[in-house]
């Protein structure tokens, strides 16, 4: 789909879409209870759609009204084959292979081929330690093994997603379980998230200091109500525009989570500053947006970005080849990007969303300021499928 966005400034009222991240912890934890859970304010980006898949590949009943979802959980026999279709959500894939681990049942993950391709040698190095099987094949993956009550030495520096894919889980054991992160933390953010779930959901985990996990067995999963915040890594494009002249007044959100992207209010305001440093290792979602308000602004430098290399797309070089086409240079290195300050001007040519939802929306923001074309832009539907729609309510289409 080729958008076009007329040069236009941004005012008003809009109300944040609700959590993704929440979304897809509420539904794990629902389907991992026995009983029925009503989850509200749910919305169908195609990540959660995968997510609500799976669930009912586990087991679990799922039925969707308007913004509301019932789940009634349930669970799958062991050594039965289960093919659980994540399509491009590397949340639900990561998830749900640590589920399979704990029911013993092979699990066959498809999705997209860069889904497939991302780093899961977390996973690889558990299955073999459990003496089971991580296998890449031609359409799928295929992981089956059998956690034990065990204490788990795992990387801290790595997607949170294996953490909480162990974590959904291991309550569930007859014995208690430690994680010990190693080689730093990233991302702790969003393991406080899954914990935050879990315990809405009746499951305690707790910290006994900045780098181990405390798992007592022999819990469940107790049926819940509950309704999913505003999402703050989705509202950072929302409140960008303000970085850029505009007037909008974001609504919906929670001032007391604990979503990390909650941080974007800070880098936001260091950026409008000169020589600006932000560090993306516990924030790599806000990446694309920072880059652009930088752009926008006075430039800015930025460290912890390998990560952002393995998402939907290689997110570095995806935004500095289109910001390029806008009239703004960048230099990148292994773990920083400098974006240099500049002087935006029309596309040179369509920007291109790299089949990625956030780089779709952050170029968006600054073609509000210079007008131009964007293909690709259906990338949007993966996490925020109104965006469109939304934006149109502030002045920008």
């Amino acid at each position: 789909m080729i958008k076009r966005i007329e040069k236009a400034v941004a005012k008003g009222d809009i109300t944040a879409p609700p959590s993704k991240s929440l979304s897809h912890r509420y539904i794990i934890c629902a389907a991992l209870a026995k009983g029925r859970s009503v989850i509200k304010n749910v919305s169908y980006s195609k990540d959660i759609l995968a997510t609500m898949e799976c669930a009912r590949k586990m087991g679990a009943t799922v039925e969707q009204k308007e913004d509301t979802l019932t789940i009634t959980g349930g669970e799958k026999k062991a050594n039965e084959i289960i093919a659980f279709p994540c399509n491009e959500s590397g949340s639900t894939m990561r998830f749900f292979m640590g589920i399979a681990l704990y029911f013993s049942y092979e699990g066959r993950f498809y999705g997209s081929e860069t889904l497939r391709n991302r780093p899961f040698g977390v996973y690889e190095t558990l299955c073999q330690k459990l003496s089971g099987t991580f296998l890449r094949e031609k359409d799928y993956i295929l992981v089956h093994g059998c956690l034990k009550p065990d204490t788990y030495r795992l990387p801290g520096n790595v997607s949170s997603q294996f953490i909480s894919g162990l974590l959904f889980v291991l309550p569930l054991l007859k014995g208690d379980s430690r994680i010990i992160l190693e080689s730093g933390i990233e991302s702790k953010s969003y393991i406080n998230l899954t914990i935050q779930a879990q315990e809405m959901m009746g499951v305690k985990v707790y910290w006994k200091n900045d780098t181990e996990l405390f798992i007592p067995g022999n819990q469940s999963y107790s049926p819940r109500e509950v309704t999913v915040e505003g999402d703050y890594s989705n509202a950072a494009f929302l409140e960008g525009f303000n970085t850029i002249g505009g007037s909008v007044a974001v609504h919906g959100l929670n001032p007391e989570s604990l979503q990390g992207d909650k941080v974007y209010l800070e880098h936001f305001q260091s950026l409008q500053r000169e020589k600006a440093t932000v560090d993306l290792s516990d924030c790599p979602d806000l990446g694309p947006v920072l880059f652009s308000v930088a752009a926008a602004n006075h430039g800015g430098y930025f460290t912890g970005t390998k990560r952002l290399r393995i998402k939907e797309s290689d997110r570095v070089s995806a935004m500095c080849m289109e910001l390029e086409k806008l009239g703004i240079e960048s230099v990148i290195d292994e773990n920083r990007v400098e974006i240099k300050k500049g002087e935006l001007h029309p596309p040179t040519e369509s920007i291109d969303g790299h089949n990625d939802h956030r780089i779709v929306m952050a170029m968006t923001l600054l073609l509000s300021k210079t007008g131009g074309e964007m293909k690709g832009a259906e990338a949007v539907s993966k996490s925020y499928p109104d965006f469109f729609e939304r934006i149109r309510e502030i002045g920008i289409g």
